[in-house]
């Protein structure tokens, strides 16, 4: 009968090391996941060029989505990645709108302002002047990062397979939800619009070809993936993803969630950066809710 000190020194080594991994790994997400409720930051004194990924749903929470992003600054977020899951025309859809109608605004924007100042000059000389007047603020908006960012150059609409279809069973799930924790990583690494065998000629082309500063959503499933993907990313430090402050994640809580979070933000809860309530009775749900009112 062979000795059995070979196998318990193997099995000793083997469990040794499933330990030692374990620690580490559960010391690496400690490090990179929140703890408490957020504390404000130091802000960047200069705007930079920034790309948002937003995260839309279906029907509902993609109707709150471009409610919460009415007010939206193109001059800060100047690539906007909207991420849909497959079969959902609608969101890619009213993306699409949303971006047109930001276009259309900046351009009557630009229309009116062209009309106050040939409306207001009285003179060549003061004509000139107020010409450059305005290329001076204009080359200085843009040095300082302000450029107003719309078209079809700046924005994207990225597409996931579902996690989980309709009556799909549940044994199957797994499987196709993570077929979608791995297609989701495409997205996350650079927009679909740029040229990848080009260099980036500006600080905006560069930004869109690097991970999103912040991923926004406001609760679907396909969300819960997503942000899964990002910490992914920032537990191995993919390309500096956290070191560098990338992919931090901002969850809005469905305005349909009164009393209890839904299913989505129970599980988020304490990975984003960020969790927003609309409604004062979930303020401070797990430590980490912020209510700020109603946002939609």
């Amino acid at each position: 009968m062979a000795p059995l000190l070979p196998s318990l020194y193997t099995l000793s080594f083997a469990i040794a090391f499933s330990v030692t991994l374990f620690i580490g790994a559960s010391l690496r997400l400690l490090s990179i996941l929140p703890h408490g409720p957020f504390r404000p930051q130091h802000l960047r004194r200069k705007p930079c060029p920034t790309r948002v990924l937003i995260v839309l749903g279906s029907g509902g929470h993609t109707h709150e989505m471009f409610y919460l992003l009415r007010g939206l600054d193109t001059r800060k977020y100047t690539h906007r990645t909207y991420l849909v899951s497959s079969g959902d025309a609608f969101s890619a859809q009213r993306a699409a709108e949303f971006e047109a109608n930001l276009l259309k605004l900046e351009n009557e924007r630009h229309k009116k302002e062209w009309e106050g100042s040939i409306n207001g000059a009285r003179s060549r000389s003061r004509s000139r002047s107020r010409s450059q007047s305005i290329a001076s603020e204009e080359g200085r908006g843009e040095r300082e990062g302000k450029k107003v960012c719309v078209g079809p150059e700046y924005y994207d609409i990225a597409v996931v397979p579902r996690a989980r279809r309709i009556h799909q069973s549940l044994l199957t799930t797994p499987f196709s939800s993570l077929y979608t924790l791995l297609c989701a990583f495409k997205p996350l690494f650079s927009a679909g619009t740029v040229l990848r065998d080009e260099p980036p000629h500006n600080a905006y082309e560069a930004a869109s070809r690097d991970f999103p500063d912040l991923i926004i959503t406001n609760g679907p499933a396909t969300a819960v993936i997503v942000i899964l993907a990002s910490l992914v990313l920032r537990f191995f430090n993919v390309r500096g993803a956290n070191s560098r402050g990338k992919v931090k994640t901002v969850y809005v809580e469905s305005f349909a969630r009164v009393k209890t979070l839904s299913i989505s933000g129970k599980l988020l809860l304490r990975i984003v950066d960020r969790f927003l309530v609309q409604w004062e009775e979930l303020e401070g749900k797990g430590g980490r809710a912020e209510f700020w009112g109603i946002l939609v």
